[in-house]
């Protein structure tokens, strides 16, 4: 049945999703406040980013590390850093590099901004916290606005990902990563073994259209 109802959702709501999102479009939520250009990822028309910040908003973040990769319109990055948190966003879409720094701006926080590939641009350190939002279609993404959806035709992205992560945590470092039921969970889940990591679901969100996971990634060895 929800696969159904996903269906008939997505062949009336997609058309006008896509013609609203043509457009900046401003967006609030939490107190922060967006402009969300139609190239970025628009945080309060997809789920995930919102079940990921509520969960991040259960840790402590106050004087910590906080890394996102792939920040896109910066709502989780300006929340943790309204927190207190010394935050690094990440995104390989220019545009959206842009729109997190007006962005930050416009909410009165400082945040560091990379243009990076996952971890490419990034000086290897230890994070208190790692947020992931990944793209998990498989598909080569074609343009920069692509690069938000899709991981490559073999996951390419998160074999990147996973190659690279040890060099940015410790023993006490909490990575969180939100995935949906339309992606291949079980490939992730073996690209993440192959590197030694573990991915527990610690959350999950199910509606009619779809449901989401919080996943929180381990370093093996240190179990």
């Amino acid at each position: 049945m929800r696969g159904f109802v996903k269906y008939i959702v997505g062949k009336t709501y997609k058309p006008l999703l896509v013609k609203y999102l043509s457009k900046t479009r401003s967006y609030s939520y939490r107190g922060i406040n967006l402009e969300v250009p139609p190239e970025v990822f628009h945080p309060g028309f997809f789920f995930s980013t919102r079940l990921l910040l509520r969960y991040v908003a259960r840790e402590s973040l106050h004087g910590k590390t906080f890394l996102e990769l792939g920040a896109g319109s910066g709502l989780i990055s300006i929340y943790a850093a309204k927190r207190g948190a010394n935050v690094i966003a990440t995104d390989i879409n220019p545009v959206a590099l842009q729109s997190i720094v007006n962005n930050a701006e416009l909410n009165g926080v400082e945040i560091e901004t990379v243009y990076s590939d996952v971890f490419r641009n990034l000086v290897p350190q230890a994070f208190d916290l790692i947020v992931i939002n990944p793209p998990y279609y498989k598909k080569h993404p074609a343009s920069n606005a692509d690069y938000a959806w899709y991981c490559g035709e073999n996951g390419e992205y998160f074999q990147s990902l996973f190659a690279g992560l040890n060099q940015y945590m410790s023993s006490d470092s909490v990575v969180l990563m939100v995935l949906c039921d339309g992606c291949d969970i079980p490939m992730i889940k073996e690209l993440a073994n192959e590197s030694e990591f573990n991915m527990r679901c610690v959350y999950s969100n199910k509606t009619l259209i779809e449901a989401n996971y919080i996943f929180k990634i381990e370093q093996a060895r240190w179990f």
